[in-house]
């Protein structure tokens, strides 16, 4: 006697809110600072040359690198490319004080991205059945993960996978957090000291004022962020060569 097929529960499709939910908080965060930005330019009569002006001065203030540590954490929900963070801390404090605030920020914005991974990864990662380049990545480090995190996030780092697909697939598999950390931090410094130096290499007071001209460069802090650069750029290719 043939057993009746017992059937399936139909899938559960979660709603837009809960599929979309980064890309409406990145907007709730881009409008409000769009109205602090505006309300701020009406009550003071400032154009946008002067607001930039502001900020720079606030960020150069003794309370400007917290808030550069708290723009910077909160980046990874804004979809904010950590690089130009990176150029403006070296572009506003120099070689090695940029350098310490950016790789402060860039591990506190690690950090929340791996939480956040860990609580609502599930949304933020494309499903097994998908093929784009974000899934190829997912599916090829899943693993290699779970078996050995720490090599295996110093090695995504170094081969200059997207930064915070990293971070959110590293909290969605649960992986440790001190390994997790830890590569994070030796493996992101050849990229930071690159981008920092290229802001220690620029002038902000003249690039805001207008007056940007190819002698307001530092060429041997420009030149030395390039070669890094490349170097970095060369050794990813050729680990990527030999990845298995």
């Amino acid at each position: 006697m043939l057993e009746t097929p017992t059937p399936h529960p139909a899938p559960q499709h979660p709603n837009l809110l809960v599929r979309h939910w980064q890309a409406f908080v990145a907007a709730l965060i881009w409008l409000g600072l769009g109205c602090m930005v505006v309300a701020y330019a009406l009550l003071t009569a400032s154009g946008p040359q002067q607001v930039a002006n502001d900020v720079v001065y606030l960020l150069r203030g003794p309370l400007g690198p917290l808030f550069y540590l708290i723009i910077y954490s909160l980046r990874p929900l804004t979809f904010f490319p950590a690089g130009v963070l990176t150029i403006l801390g070296g572009s506003l404090w120099g070689t090695a004080w940029g350098m310490f605030f950016a790789v402060l920020g860039s591990n506190m914005s690690a950090s929340l991205a791996y939480l956040f991974g860990r609580a609502f990864g599930h949304g933020m990662l494309p499903s097994s059945a998908q093929n784009g380049p974000t899934a190829r990545v997912v599916k090829r480090y899943t693993v290699r993960l779970w078996a050995n995190a720490f090599p295996t996030i110093l090695f995504m780092r170094m081969i200059y996978i997207p930064y915070d697909i990293v971070n959110y697939l590293a909290g969605f598999l649960r992986v440790p957090f001190r390994p997790f950390l830890l590569a994070t931090f030796l493996g992101a410094l050849p990229g930071t000291f690159s981008f920092v130096l290229a802001g220690a290499a620029l002038d902000i007071d003249d690039i805001l004022a207008g007056n940007f001209q190819a002698s307001t460069i530092n060429p041997w802090t420009l030149a030395a962020s390039v070669v890094l650069l490349v170097v970095g750029i060369a050794v990813a290719r050729w680990l990527r060569r030999y990845d298995v």
